[in-house]
């Protein structure tokens, strides 16, 4: 559900409402059935609410939404649309208890609606973001976040730094393990055998040979050669301006950029509202919204669940390919 003060449980409510979802999987919303329950009656869907857990077989009805409230004590009230401990630590019960029940078998993955890093940081837990906090649950070695959009798919090397600290945060090691991430989700969760994968320059030009920056020559190339050493069909460093429209148009079949706009940009340009967030590198399935908890619009009925349609999409496709390709597995190797 994410966080309960936020859009979560709004765009969870209307994505349920239609049955595209439901006729690729089996949603179970983890989060608080009476905010689930108060969250489909303002919004006056037909929907009705019930309560599950984890060793009851769910009832899957027409109409029905499966809740599995994790809380020990049922959250009561809050104020909507303000970061506070109760619902920040609600959400990262949510986050745990999915992560139990994945890695159990119980479900195929996860998909979260957005938490607030003010929020989960105000309940104690010290984590940047969800990437991290799932890290550390599934003692995932490396991971990193992909956000997918119309034809693009792109790995980062940072997120949310500023920009006068990029430089400085760049390095040959973290441009390499981007590029190893990426080879990672394009083969193992895209099935696409040998990916080509363009790797963009942080200056004007690629740095027109040092004419512009250094950074190219300095981390960016070194970290490319060595991923081609390895057998990746990484590129050299690429000017982002031209990148960006030669994998939309196929050339690439994704995308290493080194910081947060320079990939958001072009993606948001092409896939407004229905962008996905894949975490690549943990051994469960977990994808998200590209959005945050939208604390200005909450209660106003306007949240577009655009993103979280085509985020549960994602996590049905995957799971589905590795399901297909366990039992293709299991016929050749009785």
């Amino acid at each position: 559900m994410g966080d309960p003060a936020g859009i979560g449980p709004e765009v969870i409510a209307k994505a349920l409402a239609g049955r595209k979802l439901r006729n690729m999987c089996r949603p179970i919303v983890i989060g608080s059935f009476p905010v689930m329950e108060r969250t489909i009656k303002a919004l006056k869907l037909k929907l009705k609410v019930h309560g599950t857990n984890d060793h009851e077989p769910p009832l899957w009805r027409e109409g029905t939404v499966m809740v599995l409230d994790p809380l020990e004590t049922p959250l009561g009230k809050f104020e909507r649309g303000v970061a506070a401990a109760e619902t920040g630590g609600a959400s990262v019960a949510f986050i745990k208890r999915g992560v139990e029940l994945a890695q159990l078998g119980c479900i195929d993955g996860i998909v979260t609606a957005p938490i607030n890093k003010e929020a989960i940081n105000l309940a104690g837990c010290r984590y940047p973001g969800h990437t991290e906090l799932l890290a550390d649950l599934t003692g995932a070695k490396e991971s990193g976040m992909m956000i997918v959009g119309g034809p693009l798919r792109i790995m980062f090397v940072t997120t949310h730094v500023a920009i006068k600290d990029l430089s400085a945060l760049l390095t040959k090691a973290k441009i390499e393990k981007a590029i190893r991430l990426a080879q990672l989700a394009l083969t193992e969760l895209f099935g696409i055998k040998k990916p080509r994968i363009g790797v963009a320059a942080l200056n004007p030009h690629a740095g027109e040979h040092g004419l512009f920056g250094d950074e190219e020559s300095r981390v960016i190339l070194p970290a490319s050669r060595s991923a081609q050493a390895q057998g990746i069909l990484a590129s050299d460093p690429l000017p982002a301006d031209t990148l960006f429209g030669k994998a939309a148009n196929g050339h690439y079949d994704g995308v290493v950029a080194l910081y947060h706009d320079q990939g958001l940009i072009p993606l948001k340009l092409v896939a407004f509202g229905t962008c996905v967030n894949l975490t690549v590198g943990l051994p469960i399935i977990r994808t998200s919204v590209d959005h945050g908890t939208a604390f200005d619009i909450v209660g106003k009925g306007i949240a577009d669940p655009g993103s979280l349609i085509e985020a549960v999409k994602l996590a049905a496709r995957i799971s589905q390919s590795r399901i297909s390709a366990h039992s293709k597995q299991k016929r050749t190797n009785p």
